[in-house]
C-alpha cells in the first residue's frame, strides 16, 4: 500500500468538485422526513456472476521485524482464519520502500567474499521460512518512497563517496534496445522557482556519454506525475554528446532561466566501472548511469558558482530527486528491520490461503530476474498453491516510466514461464488515483500509464505475458470530511476508474483484480466505525457488477489506531487504522471492528458461504419518483435459489422501505414468496470511542436478525448509516 503526493493532492480537488455536484443531485438532507423507498429488481437477466472461492479475499503485508511474531501469534492467526474472507494475496512492502526482497535469507551473493553486490536466495531451505526481510539500497536516487519513507537519495546527501546507480537490467545488454529509445532520467524539484543557468554533475562510473538537461515550461505542481499543463525544454546548452564524466560544471545557457522542475536525460553509457575486480567482472556493475552528487545554480559574472540545492542525508532536508531505476545491487550491513514479511512457509502452514492459490508477488523493480526464478522454484518444491504471480507493486506510485516497467517485466514473465508456462503473471497493482494513470507525456503526446504499458507489451509481441490486471483502491485520503458525503460519492470515483481502463485499453478477456481496498490509504476514523463496513461492501459489490474478478481487503492482521496526517477541525477524525481486529495492550485480539462485521454480512450473509455460481442483477432503489442517492442496492440471486439484496442506506436519516420487487414479472411487479429474512448492522450494534491512540469500541456486537412476514419488504426500517441484507424466494 502507497500512495504519491500527487494523488493527495489531486485527489483533495477531484472529491471536493464530485462530492459538490453530488450534494446537489442527491436527496440528501440531515434529519427530514424522507418517503418510504422501493427497490426495483431487474430480473430478466443476470449482469455478471461470480464465485465466492475467487472473489473475496483478504491481504496480508509487511510489518517491523519486532512486531511479525506477534502479530502472526497462534491466537492472532486462528482469529485471522475466522474472517470470512476466501483468498489471500500476499503484498510486498519491499517494493514500495526501495529495497531489495530476501524472501530466502540463505542465498548467495555475487560478490561472496565481502557479503555484497546481487542477491539470490536459496532455492531450498533446510528449516521452514518464518519471515522474510528487506534490504536498503545504497544506490538509491530517489528522495521519498511509500513505505516508512526514512530514507534518502544519494544524488543530494552531501557525499561524495556515495553515489545513485540506474538498473543494469534496463540497459541494451538485458533489453536488446538502443538506451536513447527510452532513456533514464533524474528529476530535481528546486521546491519553487529558482534561476538557473549552470548544472554541476559530479559522474561516477559508468557515465553518460550523451545526455540532455531540460526544463519543465508550464504550470508548476506539487509533484512530477501531476505536471499536466507545459512541455519539457531543452536548454540552450543543455546537450551533450561526448560526456567524459568526471566533475563536469555545465553552462546551460547565456541567461538565467527562472524554473522549478529540471531533468536530466540519460541516452548512452561509457559501460566503464570503478569497482573492484570482483565487480569488473560483473558486466552489471558497468551498465547503466551513476552520478555521485548534483549540483545547480547560477555562475555569476565574476565566474562563481552558487548552488541553491539542498544538500543532507534526510529527505526532510535535501531537495527532492526522482530517478527512473535504481540498481539493485546492496550488501549484507544494509538489512532493515522495519522492513520483514511473513515467511511463506508461514503462510502455508498457518492454514491462512484456505487451500486456494494466493496472489503471490514477485520482487522486480529492485531485484533481479535470477532472485525471482528462484522463488518460483521454491514455491513448486513446496507445494505452494499459487497460480498468478504479480509482477512488482506499483511502479507508477514509484514514478518509474511505464516503458521501464514493460522492459523489466518481459524479463521477469520471461524466468518464470521457462520454468512453468502454466503460472499467470500479470500486475502492475497500480496504486490508487480517482482520475486514472498518467504519467509525463511520451513524444506522441501520450500521457496514458496503462497505454503506453500495453502498447510496449504488444510491440514486443508478448500481451500473452499479460494475465491479468491488477489495482489499489483507497477512494478517500481527505479523511476530515463526513463520511456520508464520500459513501455517495465512491460508486462515480470507481465507475469513472474503469471507463478510463475500457479507454485506455486495458484487456477485458483477463481478470482484473483489486489487488488492495479499503476506505483511504491513510488512517482515519472512518476506518474503525460504521462507514468502512458500508464503503467496503459497496467496492466489492459494485466491482462485481463492472466485471471485476477478485478483491482483496487491505488490513487482515490485528492492528491499532494512527494518526498520519496533519491538521483537522475534529482531530479524533485522523485516528484510525484499516484494520478487522484492534489488538490489545498484549498484542492479542481484543476486539472486532466493522470491517469484520461487513465483511461477514457481504460473503457470508449476501452471498452464500459455498464456492458455487452467484449471478447479480441490477437494482434502484427510488424515493418516491426520485433516484435516492444516498441509498444503494445490489442483488444476486445465491445457490440456494435465494434472492439476496444489499442496502446500504449512508445518510444519517432512518429511512423505510415501502417494497423491494421484481419489475421484469408482469407490468406491476411481483413480490417475493413467503416470510422475509432481514439482517442490519447499524449504530445499534456498534459504538466507537474516540481518544487518540486509546480509542477503542464501547460496543461492538454481530448484526441482528429478523423475520418479516410482509412480502412485499413494507415495515423493513434502514437506520442511519447501516447495511442490510433482506433475503428470501421468489415465486
Amino acid at each position: 500500500m502507497g500512495v504519491s503526493m500527487s494523488q493527495i493532492n489531486y485527489t483533495f480537488l477531484v472529491s471536493a468538485v464530485v462530492l459538490s455536484v453530488v450534494l446537489i443531485c442527491a436527496n440528501f438532507s440531515y434529519g427530514a422526513e424522507r418517503e418510504k423507498l422501493t427497490i426495483h429488481i431487474d430480473a430478466s437477466s443476470p449482469s455478471a456472476s461470480f464465485m465466492p472461492d475467487e472473489a473475496f479475499g483478504a491481504g496480508l503485508d509487511g510489518l517491523e521485524e519486532t512486531d511479525l511474531e506477534n502479530s502472526y501469534s497462534p491466537e492472532n492467526i486462528k482469529t485471522m482464519a475466522g474472517a470470512p474472507y476466501r483468498r489471500l494475496a500476499y503484498r510486498l512492502r519491499s517494493e514500495l520502500g526501495v529495497e531489495a526482497w530476501h524472501w530466502n535469507e540463505a542465498g548467495s551473493w555475487s560478490d561472496e567474499a565481502k557479503k555484497e553486490g546481487y542477491w539470490t536466495s536459496s532455492d531450498k531451505a533446510e528449516k521452514p521460512l518464518l519471515k522474510s526481510v528487506g534490504y536498503k539500497l545504497p544506490r538509491r536516487g530517489s528522495t521519498i518512497d511509500q513505505a516508512a519513507n526514512d530514507g534518502y537519495s544519494r544524488l543530494d546527501d552531501g557525499d561524495k563517496s556515495t553515489f545513485w546507480k540506474s538498473n543494469p537490467y534496463l540497459d541494451a545488454h538485458f533489453t536488446g534496445e538502443d538506451n536513447a529509445l527510452y532513456p533514464q532520467w533524474v528529476f530535481i524539484d528546486l521546491g519553487k522557482r529558482r534561476n538557473v543557468n549552470a548544472l554541476r554533475i559530479l559522474w561516477g562510473e559508468p557515465y553518460a556519454t550523451r545526455y540532455e538537461v531540460q526544463y519543465w515550461d508550464g504550470k508548476d505542481a506539487e509533484f512530477p506525475s501531476a505536471l499536466v499543463t507545459g512541455v519539457w525544454r531543452s536548454f540552450a546548452h543543455g546537450r551533450v554528446d561526448d560526456g567524459k564524466g568526471g566533475d563536469i560544471l555545465l553552462r546551460l545557457g547565456d541567461a538565467q532561466v527562472s524554473v522549478r522542475f529540471v531533468r536530466i536525460l540519460l541516452s548512452a553509457s561509457s559501460g566503464t566501472s570503478s569497482g573492484t575486480e570482483q565487480q569488473k567482472e560483473d558486466v552489471r556493475d558497468r551498465l547503466g548511469y551513476a552520478i555521485r552528487e548534483l549540483f545547480m545554480g547560477v555562475i555569476d559574472r565574476q565566474g562563481k558558482f552558487q548552488d541553491v540545492i539542498r544538500h543532507g542525508t534526510s529527505n526532510k532536508n535535501q531537495t527532492l530527486m526522482v530517478v527512473s531505476s535504481t540498481d539493485p545491487w546492496h550488501r549484507a550491513v544494509d538489512r532493515n528491520s522495519k522492513s520483514a514479511q511473513p515467511g511463506f512457509d508461514r503462510i502455508i502452514a498457518s492454514g491462512l490461503g484456505r487451500g486456494n492459490p494466493v496472489l503471490t508477488p514477485v520482487s522486480v523493480l529492485y531485484d533481479t530476474p535470477e532472485n525471482a526464478a528462484a522463488e518460483i522454484r521454491f514455491l513448486k518444491s513446496r507445494g505452494f498453491p499459487v497460480s498468478q504471480i504479480e509482477l512488482g507493486e506499483e511502479p507508477d506510485g514509484q514514478n518509474m516510466s511505464p516503458e521501464h516497467y514493460g522492459a523489466l517485466y518481459l524479463q521477469f514473465a520471461k524466468v518464470i514461464h521457462e520454468i512453468d508456462p502454466a503460472l499467470i503473471t500479470g500486475g502492475p497493482s497500480l496504486q490508487s488515483e480517482v482520475n486514472g494513470w498518467d504519467t509525463f507525456a511520451d513524444e506522441s503526446g501520450e500521457r496514458s500509464w496503462m497505454k503506453r504499458f500495453l502498447n510496449y507489451l504488444g510491440e514486443h509481441k508478448r500481451l500473452n505475458d499479460f494475465g491479468f490486471f491488477s489495482f489499489e483502491w483507497y477512494p478517500f485520503d481527505e479523511l476530515c470530511s463526513p463520511p456520508a458525503w464520500q459513501l455517495i460519492a465512491q460508486p462515480l470515483l470507481l465507475k469513472e476508474v474503469f471507463e478510463r481502463l475500457h479507454k485506455d485499453g486495458v484487456p477485458r478477456n483477463i481478470p482484473w483484480i483489486i489487488s488492495e481496498y479499503g476506505y483511504s490509504s491513510f488512517a482515519g476514523r472512518a476506518e474503525v466505525e460504521l462507514p468502512s463496513a458500508l464503503l467496503n461492501a459497496e467496492i466489492v459489490a459494485q466491482f462485481l457488477m463492472l466485471g471485476g474478478k477478485t478483491a482483496y481487503y487491505y488490513g487482515l492482521e490485528p492492528n491499532e489506531p494512527i494518526r498520519e496526517l496533519g491538521q483537522c477541525t475534529h482531530q479524533d477524525r485522523l485516528w484510525g487504522n484499516l484494520m478487522m481486529f484492534q489488538k490489545g495492550a498484549d498484542g492479542k485480539t481484543k476486539w472486532l471492528l466493522p470491517a469484520y462485521y461487513g465483511g461477514k454480512m457481504l460473503m457470508e450473509e449476501w452471498a452464500e458461504p459455498v464456492n458455487a455460481q452467484h449471478q447479480l442483477f441490477r437494482a434502484s432503489v427510488m424515493e418516491g419518483n426520485k433516484v435516492a442517492n444516498d441509498v444503494t442496492s445490489y442483488v444476486v440471486r445465491r445457490p440456494d435459489g435465494h434472492w439476496a439484496v444489499m442496502v446500504l442506506n449512508k445518510s444519517t436519516d432512518r429511512i423505510g422501505l415501502e417494497r423491494i420487487r421484481f419489475d421484469s414479472m408482469d407490468s406491476n411487479g411481483i413480490d417475493w414468496s413467503g416470510p422475509l429474512d432481514v439482517i442490519q448492522y447499524s449504530p445499534l450494534q456498534y459504538t466507537w470511542r474516540a481518544d487518540g491512540a486509546n480509542g477503542h469500541p464501547t460496543r461492538s456486537e454481530p448484526p441482528v436478525r429478523f423475520q418479516v412476514l410482509n412480502e412485499s419488504a413494507s415495515g423493513i426500517t434502514l437506520p442511519s448509516m447501516s447495511f442490510s441484507v433482506v433475503r428470501g424466494t421468489h415465486p
